[in-house]
């Protein structure tokens, strides 16, 4: 055994698991919580590629406890209310939404509006098995008035005024945040083919205005199965007149400017097909 602080040993052999080294922490920091980075990722909350695998370990605790002193890991004393903490399988850990305010001192805008999204949107009950959102703007937002001097909060204000409800994946968000930075109309987040339909087809977003429907397909879009019922839900929205635009991960590489591009001309299109429907000089 190998001695890594008080009150903690791994085998010499040891390859590290983060959950494992999590609990290990938590059971030896009475008092104390696993935050930050760490909380995020065994979470599965959404973080930018360059802090996906991070094996970071860091501990919370409040200032009336001593500082974190232990090797390897990363501490911080905060201030926290107590339901912005809960035990899950034996681990104190922040709250979801606490850890998305505390990664705001070191994520951008763009990256904590993708971890936000993900926050607020609607689950999908048949594969999550939650028929609830695990929170809400309005609940982030008093959760930000609550921490007025905590590092980083003037971005979390600021990613706060550009997240929405709709956005089922860090892409679509990029795709959206892209969008608007182009001058480019807000786009409706899962766009519905035929409304009050629970077995419609839907578009991740797009403009119902110009008839417009964007998809981003993922790597889970290349099974076959899969790329079978997207081509159904695709040729769905073009029998209903509408320009189907599908990017992958190729658009996401260049940050979404040569989709944006395409966007505005097939929106610029339409507004010149339909010239009827305004609104599409705020395209550009």
């Amino acid at each position: 055994m190998i001695h890594v602080g008080r009150g903690l040993y791994r085998p010499s052999d040891w390859n590290f698991e983060l959950e494992a080294a999590a609990r290990a922490l938590s059971a030896a920091s009475p008092g104390a919580w696993v935050s930050h980075v760490t909380a995020a990722r065994l979470r599965c909350q959404l973080l930018p590629p360059w802090l996906a695998d991070s094996t970071e370990l860091h501990l919370s605790k409040p200032r009336a406890l001593p500082s974190v002193r232990r090797r390897g890991v990363l501490g911080h004393t905060v201030l926290a209310r107590e339901d912005e903490i809960e035990s899950i399988d034996g681990i104190r850990i922040s709250t979801r939404s606490r850890t998305w305010l505390d990664m705001a001192r070191r994520l951008s805008v763009s990256d904590l509006v993708c971890m936000g999204d993900q926050l607020i949107r609607i689950p999908r009950v048949d594969f999550e098995g939650r028929t609830h959102p695990y929170d809400t703007l309005d609940g982030l937002r008093s959760l930000v008035g609550r921490h007025p001097n905590l590092q980083g909060v003037v971005r979390a204000r600021q990613a706060l005024d550009l997240m929405r409800v709709g956005a089922d994946s860090a892409p679509e968000s990029l795709l959206r945040l892209a969008m608007a930075d182009a001058g480019l109309p807000e786009p409706d987040l899962q766009l519905v083919l035929r409304a009050g339909d629970a077995l419609s087809p839907t578009a991740d977003l797009g403009y119902r205005h110009w008839r417009v429907a964007i998809q981003y397909d993922g790597e889970h879009h290349l099974l076959d199965a899969q790329a079978l019922s997207d081509r159904r839900r695709d040729k769905a929205f073009e029998a209903a007149g509408y320009t189907v635009l599908i990017l992958q991960k190729d658009d996401l590489a260049d940050g979404f400017q040569q989709a944006v591009a395409r966007i505005k001309r097939i929106v610029r299109t339409a507004g010149l097909d339909h010239p009827h429907r305004s609104g599409f000089a705020d395209a550009g």
